[in-house]
């Protein structure tokens, strides 16, 4: 089952895109889209599987019919524990099952396509440069980035501040597109403070010509593309929730 019909790539650089697309969707719906995920994942339905595909989308289905199916499958019957446990623990449970997913088919490629010693060596680089679903899905990547990196008590007060992402410009990992050398220097500090930090949504880095904001509630940082906030309407929240904290609700 493959979203936008079939897509073989050939070459390391579009397994790793096929990879990245495939990542991007489903952490969309484990994070963004996680009350819709939740929704659809129904206990009283059949063996239902998370799919992510290379557009960036994603979809709860039932498994490939055929045998053996084109691609590797992923995790069986995530809808059956649903009820069984914590959201969060439930949630965790199925990144880890897709990124074990993600590296079976972008291999699963790899083998098909004939990819030696070096290719195969390139292509893990290359997904291991980026954080794992269960890594950002669960917050680890943030915990880990404060372990290695010693952010100065000024900029910790700006992300701990009412003003996180709005309000004044302090706050907000924004820069004027041209900016003065003045400017351009305190961007290459911010870089530099904050290059660790990666989009709670969809899990990349900081970059500082991209207006980020903070949950208020889960301290995450957040391209404001990815949760459909302006700078505009970001001065005017003086609360922000990201969709994952304001989908929160007590399920037993």
């Amino acid at each position: 089952m493959d979203g936008g019909g079939q897509y073989n790539p050939r070459t390391v650089e579009e397994v790793f895109r096929d990879f990245k697309g495939r990542r991007a969707g489903m952490i969309k719906a484990l994070t963004t889209d996680v009350e819709e995920f939740y929704q659809q994942c129904d206990p009283e339905k059949e063996n239902l599987c998370l799919y992510g595909f290379p557009n960036e989308q994603w979809e709860v289905n039932l498994p490939a019919e055929e045998v053996p199916p084109e691609l590797p499958e992923p995790a069986l019957g995530i809808n059956f524990a649903r009820d069984g446990m914590q959201e969060k623990d439930w949630l965790s449970l199925v990144a880890v099952h897709s990124d074990a997913w993600l590296l079976a088919v972008s291999f699963y490629f790899g083998a098909r396509f004939g990819f030696d010693k070096v290719d195969r060596h390139n292509l893990f680089a290359m997904i291991n440069d980026l954080p794992t679903i269960f890594e950002v899905v669960t917050g680890t990547v943030k915990k880990q980035t404060k372990e290695k990196t010693s952010v100065s008590n000024h900029s910790s007060s700006k992300s701990k501040s009412g003003s996180k992402g709005r309000g004044s410009d302090s706050g907000k990992f924004t820069r004027t597109i041209q900016a003065k050398d003045e400017d351009e220097v305190v961007d290459g500090e911010d870089e530099e403070e904050h290059g660790d930090t990666l989009c709670g949504a969809c899990g990349e880095n900081y970059a500082s010509d991209e207006f980020w904001i903070c949950c208020d509630m889960c301290e995450k940082w957040f391209h404001g593309k990815c949760v459909k906030i302006t700078p505009a309407r970001a001065e005017h929240i003086k609360q922000y929730k990201c969709p994952s904290c304001s989908n929160k609700r007590v399920r037993t």
